[in-house]
């Protein structure tokens, strides 16, 4: 790359770390307007509808109806591209909910697939991939952690999108294997995945 595909790509880097930040406070304060403005216009909503009108309304009736307040802290974010206005990314989230009768804890990740529009980067899609979710005093060992107030407890696919996690538990994985060789810039993190794809989330 010459120098300014260079530093588009730094600058590029930035405004997409910037995008997951500026997703977690507008969500947190229920600015909804500005919430759906970091979408792509064209954004799927759920199966069959599309637009930032229809996701407006999917996070009104989800924000104010499942929980009252929200805090959304952003850990680790891998960034990699596919073209200079496409781009994949992996985050790791920690958030709290206020709910009517519990302090919800949760440890998740996103899935990310990101598109510069008119010079802009924005969120197309975001895959919520959740390890658990439990009251504050209630630590969720064992199977299905995803422990809403009022609702059976199910699955959340946090290593689903990641068979190395399936590799090391089975009975097949052998420790003193030699190791690989590293994979190339910027194709990590579809490495990571080897092919993978998600089963169906429950998106809370």
């Amino acid at each position: 790359m010459d120098i300014e595909q260079r530093l588009d790509r730094l600058e590029s880097l930035d405004e997409i770390r910037q995008l997951a930040a500026k997703y977690s406070v507008t969500l947190d304060m229920r600015d909804l307007d500005m919430h759906v403005n970091l979408f792509v216009p064209n954004v799927r909503v759920g199966k069959e509808q599309v637009g930032r009108h229809a996701l407006k309304i999917w996070a009104d009736s989800t924000f104010r109806n499942q929980f009252t307040g929200t805090s959304h802290h952003i850990g680790n974010h891998i960034i990699e591209f596919e073209t200079p206005d496409s781009a994949i990314g992996l985050v790791y989230s920690k958030n709290e909910h206020e709910t009517d009768s519990e302090w919800v804890i949760m440890q998740m990740l996103y899935w990310d697939s990101y598109e510069r529009v008119d010079g802009r980067w924005l969120f197309k899609k975001r895959l919520p991939m959740y390890w658990y979710a439990t009251d504050l005093n209630k630590p969720p060992l064992g199977d299905n952690k995803m422990r809403w107030p009022d609702q059976d407890p199910y699955a959340g696919f946090f290593h689903d999108l990641f068979p190395s996690w399936q590799d090391f538990w089975s009975s097949d994985y052998v420790p003193d294997a030699d190791v690989s060789e590293p994979v190339e810039a910027n194709h990590f993190l579809k490495a990571l995945r080897r092919g993978s794809q998600p089963g169906k989330i429950k998106v809370k």
